[in-house]
């Protein structure tokens, strides 16, 4: 499935709720079917700068795929990191790079996050797009 066909069933499934309190509800439950992230990397070094709370990103990269776990101790936000992996996880650097994540609009996410969410979900985006970028040069 590619990048933009995740991101439409994404859109697709926000689209079903009309009220905020069912889509945080929604995003809430993502969170939860989240895997949980082995302790080992809960480490400084995949700690995300800029999140209110503690987001854990880890990428691994095989076959030319970049393959993402996260986790965060704030269920909302945790739904956030399972949204950006399950959209960003599985696909080339150059696929992850060149993504316009439009889902991020269209379901109204930004809009409905606090500021220092809002400035967490860019450094999570951030983050992944500078994993991203590091397996490609170092694939080249």
């Amino acid at each position: 499935m590619t990048i933009n066909e995740i991101q439409q069933n994404i859109v697709d499934e926000f689209a079903v709720f009309d009220d905020w309190m069912d889509k945080y509800a929604l995003l809430i439950e993502m969170g939860n079917a989240l895997a949980p992230l082995d302790e080992k990397y809960k480490t400084e070094n995949n700690l995300i700068a800029g999140c209110q709370s503690r987001v854990w990103l880890q990428a691994n990269y095989a076959d030319g795929k970049v393959y993402f776990l996260g986790e965060s101790d704030a269920v909302i936000v945790k739904g956030i990191v399972s949204l950006l992996i399950s959209v960003l996880s599985d696909h080339t650097p150059q696929e992850i790079l060149d993504a316009d994540l439009f889902f991020i609009e269209q379901i109204g996410l930004k809009e409905h996050l606090s500021p220092t969410r809002s400035n967490g979900l860019t450094a999570m985006l951030k983050q992944m797009r500078m994993y991203a970028l590091a397996f490609q040069v170092k694939e080249a």
